[in-house]
């Protein structure tokens, strides 16, 4: 791949990452119309509450919202279909077939002129990981601020 490829992100599902835990991210392309492209340059989509399914040795995508670019009729939570190589996807179906395992799109966006997901195979969360997540996070954060502006220097104590 050329160094000066175009990269934009046009939107990210952080909350995935909070809610599942990430096991493998696949690259795929995406099946869009022209007004869904325009749509994305603009970053006018939602990942919230989407995810994916392998059906007749395809991949399709549930739930992503392409906000309708102009006086378009299209539905916007229509399932597109994702793009991936051919051994990749036949891993992927071999691994979503597990118990358990789900796969997550955690961001979209464009390389060059091709718009492209980031698929995650990936496990739910319980309750109390997430609990202790958040516990985590608020220490790691009060320590911080307690530390902030504090420098221990050994001259200065002489």
């Amino acid at each position: 791949m050329a160094s000066n490829t175009y990269y934009k992100v046009a939107a990210e599902n952080r909350k995935a990452r909070f809610d599942y835990n990430i096991i493998e991210v696949y690259k795929a392309g995406l099946v869009l119309t022209g007004n869904e492209v325009k749509s994305l340059r603009q970053g006018l989509l939602n990942l919230q509450d989407s995810f994916g399914r392998v059906e007749n040795s395809e991949v399709w995508l549930y739930n992503i919202h392409i906000t309708p670019y102009g006086n378009v009729k299209l539905d916007p939570l229509r399932r597109r279909k994702a793009l991936l190589q051919k051994r990749e996807l036949l891993k992927l179906i071999g691994k979503v077939a597990e118990k358990g395992l789900t796969l997550v799109p955690l961001k979209v966006y464009f390389e060059g002129n091709w718009a492209k997901v980031d698929l995650a195979l990936a496990t739910a969360k319980k309750k109390y990981e997430k609990r202790e997540l958040l516990k985590r996070r608020t220490a790691e954060r009060e320590i911080a601020a307690a530390f902030k502006g504090k420098t221990y220097d050994r001259k200065s104590k002489r």
